[in-house]
């Protein structure tokens, strides 16, 4: 049987424009880039069977554009489907919440999934693009009080994760990484696309 890989949020999973070849995590799981990452070779859907990739993620979105990237979805094979979103809510004022925000960006979240007709569903968690490191911060927000909203988020992701589906903690994956996984500060670039992959990869994998 055919397996379709869906994917659905961010520019974590949208992140083609910010590499010189287009790659994104999708693409990767689906069929790997042998040349540009010859330790994955035979590591994909594609070397398991008939896999296809549908790429909804968009890069930019927010908790409130997921339904607008599920419409007209039919799924006909086993599927897949992976989100990743709250980065893009962080940065339009999630950051500084006190408390109303992320309770209606969980609602949202969780209404989607639970209506989302795919399952398995695969949700990563937002990473830290200053690797904990107070320096780097490039909000005009306390670091004390991003970082706890950012854990409040995250929170809020596994635990709808619990319900539905599986988490995939890209934000601690991302701590054992350096700057060459990021461009444009936050963005992941193309090794961040390949360590996107990696950590959904075992997962993806063993949904087959």
């Amino acid at each position: 049987m055919m397996v379709t890989l869906y994917t659905f949020g961010d520019s974590i999973l949208d992140c083609g424009i910010y590499n010189e070849f287009g790659v994104h995590p999708g693409q990767l799981l689906v069929q790997n880039n042998d040349r540009l990452f010859p330790e994955f070779r035979g590591q994909d859907l594609t070397s398991r069977g008939i896999a296809r990739l549908e790429h909804r993620a968009r890069d930019g979105a927010t908790v409130d554009g997921l339904p607008f990237q599920a419409q007209g979805l039919s799924v006909e094979s086993q599927a897949i489907a992976l989100i990743t979103i709250g980065g893009n809510d962080l940065l339009r004022g999630l950051a500084y919440d006190t408390g109303a925000a992320i309770a209606a960006f969980a609602n949202s979240l969780d209404t989607f999934v639970q209506q989302l007709p795919i399952r398995p569903v695969l949700l990563g968690s937002v990473y830290d693009p200053t690797f904990g490191d107070d320096n780097r911060n490039f909000l005009a927000v306390d670091p004390a009080i991003a970082r706890k909203n950012l854990q409040r988020v995250n929170t809020v992701i596994q635990e709808i994760a619990s319900r539905y589906g599986q988490f995939v903690d890209l934000h601690a994956h991302f701590l054992t990484g350096d700057t060459t996984w990021f461009t444009a500060i936050i963005e992941p670039s193309l090794q961040g696309a390949s360590e996107v992959r990696r950590a959904f990869l075992p997962y993806v994998l063993s949904k087959i």
